[in-house]
């Protein structure tokens, strides 16, 4: 297969992100794989993997927004935020309608803070957050910002006199659904938890891109997997391209800096993917306004 590039993964509910990674490395023989987002054990959904060089792109493909569908449960609240956890508070019937429902929601879109639920893989003191909270150990979490680009309902489903919210959310890198869902129901004056989660886009990868574990094992005995491995240079689409002059190429692959005349660059600043004159994959290089020319940041020559 090839010995770079982004696998997209599909992560079923009941074992870790690192879980995932320990199975690829096994099935393809290649120790340097790491994921681009960590997904909660009961949470599936889609993970890219990053393999060989392709490492170096983890942490831009990580702060792209990710999108989530989630079904929220209102009426209940537990001490993990979803419905894993010990039931800390129920109301017997919630009396809302649809409208105030959507109205509240709604109001979530836009940059919020949220407070770091404590089963999270956060650490305090050098410990996670969720092995202190198994020992009955709560530590003050301060208050972070996330994005939510968009909140869509899907329907609202009404179970034994509480509403099961079905929504879609895009948002940014660190924003825990657990958490936004339990916010919702306080602003409704109402308990609510996270009934089940699935994340549908990461890195700009969909869930219909991605192969299950079964699926990685068997197209790799069969060698089949390289259509599936998603090169470097098209994982980081969202940077703009650059093209070198032809006269310029060996000062590039050798990562030295590159004049304006160069090339043809976007006239915005900011990282771009540079390609040679033959159209090869160069690395990303950004603008260096002080000296009017660019920089390598990574090369993949």
């Amino acid at each position: 297969m090839k010995a770079e590039g982004v696998l997209p993964v599909f992560k079923p509910a009941g074992i870790t992100s690192h879980d995932v990674v320990g199975k690829v490395r096994r099935i393809l023989g290649i120790r340097r794989i790491g994921h681009t987002g960590t997904l909660d054990p009961d949470v599936s959904g889609v993970l890219p993997l990053c393999i060989g060089r392709a490492t170096r792109i983890v942490e831009w493909l990580q702060e792209l927004p990710k999108t989530y569908e989630a079904v929220l449960h209102i009426g209940m609240a537990t001490d993990t935020e979803d419905e894993s956890g010990t039931v800390t508070a129920r109301a017997d019937e919630v009396k809302l309608d649809e409208d105030e429902i959507r109205a509240a929601m709604s109001r979530f879109v836009g940059t919020i803070e949220q407070v770091p639920p404590m089963y999270s893989a956060l650490k305090h003191e050098g410990r996670r957050l969720y092995e202190l909270a198994r020992e009955g150990v709560l530590v003050e979490r301060k208050p972070r910002r996330a994005v939510i680009y968009r909140i869509d309902i899907q329907d609202i489903e009404w179970r034994s006199g509480h509403p099961y919210v079905r929504f879609t959310v895009q948002c940014s890198k660190g924003t825990y659904v657990r958490t936004l869902c339990a916010d919702i129901g306080k602003a409704l004056g109402y308990p609510a938890v996270m009934h089940s989660l699935v994340r549908t886009e990461s890195g700009g990868i969909a869930l219909g891109q991605c192969l299950t574990l079964e699926a990685v094992a068997a197209k790799a005995e069969q060698g089949q997997l390289d259509p599936h491995v998603i090169p470097v240079d098209q994982a980081l689409r969202h940077f703009p391209a650059a093209r070198l002059q032809p006269e310029w190429t060996s000062r590039a692959h050798n990562g030295q800096k590159l004049p304006r005349h160069a090339g043809r660059w976007p006239e915005t600043g900011g990282l771009v993917r540079l390609y040679d004159s033959e159209g090869r994959f160069v690395g990303i290089y950004r603008k260096q306004d002080e000296e009017a020319c660019w920089v390598p940041v990574k090369l993949f020559v």
